[in-house]
């Protein structure tokens, strides 16, 4: 019997739970906030009184609105990308035939490690001058006439060395041993994955050709498609929480790098650039990422659970209470999302009242005239 009587109420209780129509539509208008948006109310009724049983067996629970402190965080979509800066094609400096290919494609890479081994006349010529240089530098090592030319010769047999390619530990050795290499050395400028390699032992390269394409994982950008509604909020160097598919439930952090200066004619979407480290090569270029930005700076707005709005008719609703037992049916206008709360920007003035849990109960009942199980 009291499971009974918790889930249906004497006929007797029907009596008392009032709907009222045009008066209730005036209090609910009269009651309007100063600045409220206008809107046109469903010709149905605006309020519903209850009697204290209803309200106890309904479990309505209200909330205060006032005025909190909010951070705005503004959601956009994008992909990771290779950061650009750290990506570098190595083409071949010198015209010649590859001897030996060490990498292939994906490999990873540390900096300076030998990647091809090049035959190169130009480089056994460069090296013989270089070798001719440095003994005549040394013979006329204190002569104040000869000295300062030879060394000039020599820095510049040095310098057409350097742009070979060929590492100062290499020039080093051809110094003092006074033997020319056979093979010219590729070293990797950087460590990393290798993204292409197109080529192999026994190809021939001229002047320009491709060998290799590297790019350091451990900075990465991501590539975010910002609304274009968004823009006036947000400014290089806001924080950004990325998530991944790969990895739920865990955030990336990283900085809005920039902002673009074109917006997309299909998507009205402008490009947004975040730099983030990626020091443990967890993510990868091409992965999915969905961004919370956050702009820099709190603001005070008046908030309520997203649990209190109901939709009516297509339109934001709240009950707002009036009295002990009267809560009237108003139209709102919401602004951001937050973490479970709403923004409520014309509708609900500072200080009133609304439904949170049971305000589907109370829509419900209003559209339908009655109180039911």
């Amino acid at each position: 019997m009291k499971m009974l009587s918790r889930y249906i109420l004497p006929a007797s209780l029907a009596v008392l739970i009032l709907f009222t129509g045009c008066r209730a539509k005036n209090k609910a208008e009269a009651g309007q906030p100063a600045g409220a948006a206008p809107a046109k109310e469903s010709a149905g009724p605006a309020s519903v009184t209850l009697t204290d049983e209803a309200i106890k067996a309904a479990d309505l629970k209200t909330v205060r609105v006032e005025p909190r402190p909010v951070e705005r965080r503004i959601a956009a979509a994008g992909e990771i990308e290779w950061n650009a800066r750290r990506v570098i094609h190595l083409t071949a400096r010198t015209p010649g035939r590859l001897e030996r290919v060490h990498v292939v494609q994906g490999d990873r890479v540390r900096d300076g490690q030998l990647l091809a081994e090049i035959y190169s006349p130009d480089y056994l010529t460069l090296q013989a001058e270089y070798i001719q240089a440095a003994a005549r530098a040394r013979r006329l090592a204190g002569n104040p006439a000869e000295e300062g030319p030879a060394r000039a010769v020599l820095a510049g047999a040095r310098e057409r060395l350097l742009l070979l390619g060929v590492i100062d530990a290499e020039i080093q050795a051809i110094d003092a041993s006074g033997v020319s290499r056979p093979l010219l050395h590729v070293h990797a400028p950087l460590g990393g994955t290798v993204l292409q390699c197109d080529v192999v032992a026994g190809d021939a390269v001229d002047l320009g050709t491709s060998l290799f394409r590297l790019a350091d994982p451990s900075t990465l950008w991501a590539g975010l498609h910002i609304q274009e509604k968004d823009l006036g909020t947000l400014k290089p160097g806001d924080e950004v929480l990325l998530r991944t598919q790969a990895y739920p439930g865990e955030e990336f952090r990283g900085r809005l790098a920039l902002i673009g200066d074109v917006v997309d004619a299909a998507t009205r979407t402008v490009e947004g650039r975040v730099e983030m480290a990626n020091p443990d090569g967890r993510l990868k270029a091409g992965m999915y990422v969905e961004a919370s930005i956050r702009p820099g700076g709190e603001r005070r707005a008046l908030t309520v659970p997203e649990e209190a709005v109901q939709v009516d008719e297509g339109r934001p609703i709240v009950f707002v209470k009036d009295g002990e037992r009267t809560f009237i049916r108003r139209l709102v206008q919401l602004g951001d999302r937050f973490d479970g709360v709403v923004e409520i920007l014309m509708g609900v003035a500072d200080g009133e009242v609304v439904v949170t849990s049971g305000s589907f109960l109370l829509k419900s009942e209003l559209r339908k005239g009655a109180l039911g199980d």
